[in-house]
């Protein structure tokens, strides 16, 4: 039974509300994490609490359990000069290295005249997600 200090083994498929696949694991190597380690999103691994191997489960998390709400203050104007010209576009994905926080995912959102509008919220932010998880092994 999946319960805290177990290490577990799932295979996945997670969608947004829209049925727009995102990410799975399925026919590949599954996602093995230490139960009560968060390391998945915390909700996830709260509702796969108590099931056993062979256990399926579909869960739908809210923005607000998920990668969090849509924060209008992530967002900033900058000179378009400062973005390699070739990543110049709007929907354009920047990775940028912080001491602090490590790699951060920046999109541009918009272009205005010399202008970039980047949006520092997490790409996944702002959406519901549902996943349907097998439980593989627990040891």
């Amino acid at each position: 039974m999946i319960e805290n200090g177990k290490q577990v083994a799932i295979e996945y498929s997670v969608c947004t509300d829209d049925q727009s696949q995102i990410d799975s694991n399925v026919g590949k190597d599954p996602l093995v994490f230490l139960f009560g380690g968060h390391q998945i999103l915390p909700a996830l691994e709260e509702s796969l609490q108590g099931l056993e191997v062979g256990d399926t489960k579909h869960v739908t998390l809210g923005p607000e359990d998920a990668y969090g709400v849509v924060n209008d203050q992530a967002y900033k104007e900058v000179d378009a000069k400062l973005i390699p010209e070739d990543l110049r576009f709007e929907g354009a994905l920047l990775v940028i290295a912080d001491e602090q926080f490590g790699e951060m995912l920046i999109r541009i959102d918009s272009l205005i005249d010399d202008k970039a509008v980047l949006d520092f919220n997490h790409p996944l932010a702002g959406k519901t997600l549902v996943f349907d998880v097998k439980v593989l092994d627990i040891s």
